[in-house]
């Protein structure tokens, strides 16, 4: 209970403040906790920052605890549902503001490009673990399930990004799966068993 109470005043105040500005008795003071509780949960400011971003994204709608991609048995469908999710956790207005934030404050805290390396890995892995499933039944040629992953994740997520000016510009449903559609259509069409 204390976690989620500082997670959620850390979202905010480091929206509002930024990074460099945002205190951890600032945080603590929003959270209704003592400094050294947060110490104690996070270990630093930097710790916390990361925490926050991972915060955003699972309690956003998209990022909850049910799989991420369903197998029905086609592949371009089950893409596109999974793109769709990736889309509306990567685009929502906390996370995409904390993708911001995280690019402003990179320069001066270098740290922080773990944010790149955790936004999409545990996605990354799931779509992977598909991919390896439907080389193994035959249904897709995968022999580099992780790395088409992450090819599937990086041009749908930018793509998503850059037309929404990196989440500041709402993005259409229609538009959205759009997106999605396009990005699975690549992956699909790059490992058909016939080619």
């Amino acid at each position: 209970m204390k976690r989620k109470a500082i997670l959620n005043a850390a979202i905010e105040v480091f929206l509002s403040q930024g990074y460099a500005r945002t205190s951890v008795d600032t945080i603590a003071s929003a959270a209704g906790v003592g400094k050294q509780t947060i110490y104690g949960h996070f270990g630093d400011k930097e710790k916390l920052f990361l925490a926050a971003v991972d915060e955003a994204r699972t309690t956003n709608g998209a990022g909850d605890k049910d799989a991420l991609i369903t197998d029905t048995g086609d592949p371009r469908a089950d893409l596109v549902a999974a793109g769709e999710r990736i889309l509306r956790t990567a685009l929502s207005p906390r996370v995409a503001a904390l993708h911001r934030l995280t690019i402003a404050e990179l320069p001066y805290h270098a740290d922080l490009q773990r944010f790149w390396n955790s936004t999409s890995s545990s996605s990354t892995d799931e779509i992977a673990a598909y991919l390896e499933h439907c080389d193994r039944t035959g249904v897709l040629t995968v022999p580099e399930p992780a790395l088409a992953a992450r090819q599937f994740a990086y041009v749908l997520i930018s793509t998503g990004r850059v037309e929404t000016l990196y989440g500041t510009l709402p993005l259409k449903p229609a538009r959205r799966r759009a997106i999605a559609r396009d990005s699975a259509d690549l992956v699909v069409r790059a490992h058909r068993p016939d080619r």
